[in-house]
């Protein structure tokens, strides 16, 4: 029988795992064609949307393949899979799953879980136009690898740029990278061994869980509340005998649930990590998005025990990969050495360009719109998913995500697949915890993209046959 697949208990899951079945038996030989989405359809009483996902996975798999005008055909020799028996990656695969599915960009689904602002909202900063200001600025140094720390020029801008949040950082503090992922990954190495105890947020950013658990890190997470950390959950955790653990967090616009860490709070933080000698890693990725007197703590602390990661994926342009580490000096020079021995270097490239951006005006009126429409569109996705009957994490003045929970639905992973039916894919609750198969209620709802018409239609349907009973997925709950 063929290696159980790792989702089969929803409908998509359990066709791929006939199929695969069905082609281990023999039923459908190498090289021969498979029924088409119609005939799937029809088959199994389910929509043709769930066929394409079924389509899509075996392809995946290694399973089958397209062949244009001709349908799907079982590869000549399928590989054997295997799932989720072994290797660190594999206990990520929910994380993955979602990774893969925010890098497609297939207009036919609206990617209601995406982590990005909608497109529009940024294709006013054109990168086309600054090519020739960055060759300019010396079209020698594009042919070589750069500094360990990054281009200069930037770092400066950068230090002016932190000021602004009240956070001083002189340019030998700051170490560029290929953005805030890459950040946190030179963080991870430098600091954690395998079975380190780490602190984190929780529900928390689904990738820094991922790196941890590949470094064989022992993962505690700490509540999020809708203003901050559990201070009390916190402080037990920092008593615990042992290697101070680092506490990893978001101060603001927090990954998935939008709150904002309140002022006191970050005081409290501070003085917890002061009194145990923890270290606190700050991630900003939305410094952009908040205004620059927000509090973070890493201004009330001037990076003596904090380590502040920024990144522009979000304001400015993903495909760049610029983000930094701020930190006091001596910790930034072992950081680029890690950085060097790992990558060599960052893109000087990118970080000439993004330099340009920063030096053109533009950018300040750029970075002012994007804080008016996420002010804007945060308001009204608050009011859509409460008409709808939603009950609200918190309710932040601008943040990218709203986290969100519908009665109907005890899990929403059910919720996800009703969504993924209608070609609208969601990020529930669970790729948020540390254990992926906790039911979770909670989903993490892209602001930009609440407004779209196919989500303001689908949503009463869903609503609607959970109060009736119907529906493929049978997504409410009991």
């Amino acid at each position: 029988m063929a290696t159980e697949y790792r989702n089969a208990r929803t409908l998509t899951g359990k066709l791929v795992q006939l199929v695969r079945q069905q082609i281990e038996e023999g039923i459908y030989p190498p090289g021969s064609r498979l029924p088409s989405i119609r005939e799937m359809a029809a088959r199994h009483d389910c929509a043709k949307n769930t066929i394409v996902n079924v389509f899509d996975e075996l392809t995946a798999l290694g399973v089958a393949e397209p062949r244009r005008g001709s349908g799907f055909f079982v590869c000549a020799a399928p590989p054997p899979v295997k799932e989720d028996d072994e290797g660190s990656l594999s206990r990520a695969m929910d994380v993955v799953w979602l990774m893969r599915e925010q890098l497609k960009s297939d207009p036919e689904h609206l990617r209601l879980g995406d982590g990005f602002p909608p497109l529009e909202w940024l294709s006013d900063v054109r990168l086309d136009k600054f090519h020739q200001k960055v060759v300019r600025t010396g079209i020698g140094a594009l042919f070589s690898y750069g500094s360990r720390f990054g281009y200069l020029p930037l770092r400066q801008h950068l230090s002016h740029k932190l000021a602004q949040h009240g956070i001083e950082a002189a340019t030998g503090q700051i170490v560029l990278t290929h953005g805030a992922n890459q950040a946190l990954d030179i963080v991870i190495r430098n600091f954690i061994r395998p079975g380190d105890r780490v602190l984190v947020d929780e529900p928390g950013y689904y990738m820094l869980y991922g790196k941890l658990k590949l470094s064989g890190a022992r993962i505690v997470g700490i509540p999020r509340l809708a203003d901050g950390p559990d201070v009390a959950a916190l402080e037990r955790e920092l008593s615990q005998p042992g290697k101070p653990p680092l506490f990893f967090t978001q101060s603001l616009a927090h990954n998935p649930t939008a709150s904002d860490t309140s002022p006191h709070k970050a005081h409290t933080i501070l003085q917890l990590a002061d009194r145990h000698n923890a270290i606190i890693v700050e991630n900003d990725a939305f410094a952009d998005f908040k205004p620059a007197t927000a509090a973070r703590i890493s201004t009330l602390d001037q990076l003596r025990r904090t380590i502040y990661i920024g990144s522009f994926s979000k304001s400015v342009s993903a495909a760049l990969r610029v983000g930094f580490i701020a930190c006091h000096r001596d910790l930034a020079s072992d950081l680029a050495d890690i950085k060097m021995l790992v990558h060599v270097s960052s893109s000087e490239y990118c970080e000439r360009t993004l330099d340009v951006i920063l030096s053109d005006g533009h950018f300040s009126r750029h970075t002012a719109r994007l804080r008016d429409r996420l002010t804007q569109a945060t308001e009204q996705a608050r009011h859509l998913l409460e008409q709808l009957g939603a009950e609200l994490f918190c309710t932040p003045q601008q943040s990218m995500y709203l986290w969100a929970r519908f009665p109907q639905f005890g899990d929403a992973k059910r919720l996800a697949q009703g969504l993924m039916a209608r070609n609208i894919v969601l990020a529930p609750g669970s790729i948020f915890r540390l254990d992926t198969e906790e039911t979770v209620a909670w989903s993490r709802f892209n602001v930009g993209l609440l407004g779209d018409e196919r989500f303001r239609r689908a949503m009463p349907e869903l609503l609607n046959e959970c109060q009736t009973g119907g529906g493929i997925a049978q997504p409410c709950a009991k």
